[in-house]
């Protein structure tokens, strides 16, 4: 389990960085106790579908809310 919160940061931050679908995204994410809230702008909702599957296998994450819009819809 990840140790403090700035490593849990960081190891959100690089699932979301280093999926194929998502390197180019400005995603951003709020946590709270394992609960994550995801925000920002995607262009399909396969790449949102994405940003929640790289997070969903990370240690301490209980909970996703994905509130990313796709962009045109």
């Amino acid at each position: 389990m990840i140790e403090n919160a700035t490593d849990f940061a960081k190891e959100i931050e690089t699932a979301l960085a280093t999926n194929p679908y998502l390197s180019s995204r400005q995603l951003r994410f709020e946590n709270k106790e394992g609960r994550l809230v995801l925000k920002g702008t995607v262009d399909s909702y396969f790449q949102k579908q994405m940003a929640q599957e790289s997070l969903r296998q990370i240690d301490g994450v209980n909970e996703i809310e994905n509130q990313l819009e796709v962009a045109g819809y």
